[in-house]
């Protein structure tokens, strides 16, 4: 047993190691995302063709720039995203993730890039008035989030896990939830698209997104640190955020970006 863990142990930092290297070798810079979580990351039809677009992936483009190399995204289940960078698949993992003590074992992380919340979706005039009325209610989440996580503390709560987050706010909006919890700019967009729900002021919880890479290679963990420090530092990073946050918090941008990717979709 034990020579069968250290081989894998092995294995595994040979793979770290190379998640590198091989990026460097191709000029490619492989990102995993869920494009179901505007604005951060989206499907929306550019010239004709289905792009990903948002906050996460347009910074991931300026990363890939600083490194000279090429971005490539691949979409992906939110729960699967870590695992694609400890196993090699790709090279970072963006996707509005929240740096916890349970992920920092299997991978590693930037610093943090932005400051977010956990927001509560209720349909209009329920009882839910903040976190502490969630005791003993049915809340909706998406699977592998944060939101998934920290609902599990919640007094009595019976939890129902949803693929996507949109699929949740739909069955808020069918009555089968008594509230949706999730991160605060894609809430305000489902919020600001679907008449009937409003979003509690009171924040769930407040976090810090940050980039994932292979765990132990430090060498291009401080190559993207340093190429995310120059993005703030020139204020092309604040550009992007702009570009999709409005600063008046009134989501109108995300909300006509997300209903055309929708539409898209369709």
């Amino acid at each position: 047993m034990k020579k069968l863990f250290a081989a894998v142990l092995l294995g595994t930092m040979t793979l770290s190691m190379g998640v590198l290297a091989s990026a460097e070798d191709d000029g490619v810079l492989k990102m995993a995302t869920n494009a179901e979580f505007p604005p951060y990351e989206y499907h929306e039809m550019v010239d004709g063709e289905d792009k990903i677009v948002g906050i996460d992936a347009e910074v991931a483009g300026l990363i890939a720039e600083e490194l000279g190399m090429t971005l490539e995204i691949e979409d992906m289940a939110f729960d699967s995203v870590l695992a694609a960078v400890q196993t090699g698949q790709v090279d970072i993992a963006m996707a509005g993730i929240t740096v916890t003590e349970e992920r920092l074992q299997s991978v590693s992380f930037t610093d943090p890039y932005t400051t977010a919340t956990q927001m509560i979706i209720v349909p209009e005039g329920s009882d839910i008035k903040g976190p502490d009325d969630l005791a003993g209610k049915t809340i909706g989440v998406q699977l592998g989030t944060t939101g998934d996580i920290y609902v599990e503390d919640v007094e009595d709560a019976t939890i129902e896990r949803f693929n996507k987050g949109f699929e949740a706010v739909q069955d808020l909006l069918a009555g089968r939830l008594d509230a949706v919890v999730i991160d605060g700019e894609p809430a305000k967009v489902f919020v600001s698209q679907n008449e009937g729900l409003v979003l509690i002021d009171e924040p769930f919880t407040e976090e810090e997104y940050a980039i994932a890479v292979a765990k132990d290679n430090e060498e291009f963990l401080t190559k993207v640190n340093d190429a995310l420090t120059k993005l703030k530092e020139s204020g092309a990073f604040q550009e992007v955020v702009d570009k999709y946050i409005s600063s008046d918090d009134s989501a109108d941008e995300a909300e006509t970006e997300a209903a055309e990717s929708e539409t898209a979709a369709e």
